[in-house]
């Protein structure tokens, strides 16, 4: 019988049950260069037959490789050979958005990027049951470090796990920071997290850090899936001012406040978006960014940063510069569009309460669209919500009501 068993398990490779295969993505950088060699290598004996990388040809240069290889504009196609293959291409580190700030940065002494930047998206062609384990690795100046979202190989100092559940090719994501910098790290709330600025840039962490300890377990109780692994990385001009969020990451300008005069914060509001790790389908970006303004402020009034009193002049003032806009629905949700969102938020979370008669709030419906995660919609909102109080609620009604606001000024 043990013969057997053996057997079994040697042939379950030919039946196409195959073992998985390792990927290694290695990022080597210089003091002095502006973009980083990268490698993608391949290992096992069994390998995807190809591998499709979607390009921002303006980053992603210079790609080559010993097995066949094709570029037609932003894809790449590449069709590993063998047991083990290698591409390799140049990655421009520097990058600003539509302001001139800068998203993406490299200096002599510190580099601030994304690696789902730094490695493209790919699609991979292979049988189902083929699947990889990946690490992303760091080949730094001396006396550089590195942080990322990821636990460390054992005894390796700048080599990460990727973890990237649902993917056959795992591909690293999120917010990273190599070179000289101060950090800061603490255990909260069953999150190990840790803040990171550049040296001579780090004054604050230590108030980011007690702020996370004051926030982070409210945002945590309303999205329990929220990672494991939390980096925030902050810098100075000529930085993006303001907040972007990551998998598991986010960076935070270091001028941001942690709580702003109008009594929201920037940094909770990016926090949601690490925990409910969703986007806007068709015209549907007011729902993330909608919950993600609601609770910037919600959460600081039910964690006793401010009084009730307080909490209604902020969302008057949300009232009032939500009238600067004309709809919810645009592409990009931003600004007033963002408060009439926070409003609507508002509004569900009353009529879910009382149509429960305090049963379920906002916060079920918020925690039920992370867990769907991904891409989400207004039919996807309905659906939530009408599973929870039936036609006690209605949505569209809602939204003409919020829609109304400021019509007459």
């Amino acid at each position: 019988m043990l013969r057997l068993l053996t057997l079994s398990f040697l042939l379950l490779p030919a039946l196409g049950w195959a073992a998985g295969y390792q990927v290694t993505y290695t990022a080597t950088l210089e003091r002095d260069a502006p973009e980083a060699e990268v490698e993608i290598s391949l290992q096992g004996e069994r390998l995807p037959s190809k591998l499709v990388l979607h390009l921002n040809p303006e980053r992603h240069r210079e790609l080559a490789s010993e097995s066949p290889l094709s570029v037609d504009g932003d894809e790449a196609t590449w069709e590993p050979a063998g047991d083990g293959a290698t591409l390799r291409y140049r990655f421009v580190i520097d990058a600003t958005r539509d302001n001139g700030r800068y998203d993406s940065r490299k200096t002599d002494a510190w580099a601030i990027l994304r690696s789902d930047k730094l490695v493209p998206p790919i699609s991979v062609t292979s049988p189902p049951s083929l699947e990889a384990t990946a690490q992303l690795a760091f080949r730094l100046p001396e006396g550089w470090s590195s942080a990322a979202p990821y636990a460390k190989v054992k005894g390796r100092e700048h080599d990460y796990v990727i973890v990237d559940p649902g993917r056959r090719l795992p591909r690293p994501k999120g917010w990273l920071i190599l070179g000289e910098f101060a950090a800061r790290q603490d255990m909260i709330a069953g999150t190990d997290v840790r803040v990171a600025a550049p040296a001579g840039q780090g004054g604050r962490l230590q108030d980011a850090l007690a702020f996370l300890g004051w926030t982070l377990p409210a945002v945590k109780a309303v999205f329990p899936d929220f990672p494991e692994r939390l980096l925030i990385v902050t810098a100075d001009d000529p930085m993006w001012r303001g907040g972007l969020s990551g998998t598991r990451s986010l960076f935070m300008h270091r001028d941001r406040p942690l709580i702003s005069g109008n009594r929201t914060s920037s940094l909770i509001h990016e926090l949601v978006h690490v925990g409910t790790a969703i986007n806007g389908g068709k015209q549907a970006d007011w729902i993330v960014e909608g919950i993600a303004e609601y609770y910037a402020a919600n959460i600081l009034w039910r964690t006793g940063g401010m009084s009730d009193y307080r909490y209604r002049q902020t969302l008057a003032w949300k009232e009032n510069w939500a009238a600067e806009a004309d709809t919810l629905f645009r592409k990009r949700s931003s600004g007033p569009v963002t408060a009439r969102a926070a409003i609507f938020m508002h509004r569900l979370d009353l009529a879910l309460r009382e149509a429960s008669n305090g049963q379920y709030s906002i916060d079920d419906v918020a925690r039920a669209l992370a867990r769907h995660g991904g891409r989400v919609s207004l039919s996807l909102l309905k659906e939530i919500v009408a599973e929870r109080v039936d036609d006690a609620v209605d949505v569209d009604a809602l939204i003409a009501e919020v829609e109304s606001m400021g019509a007459d000024t």
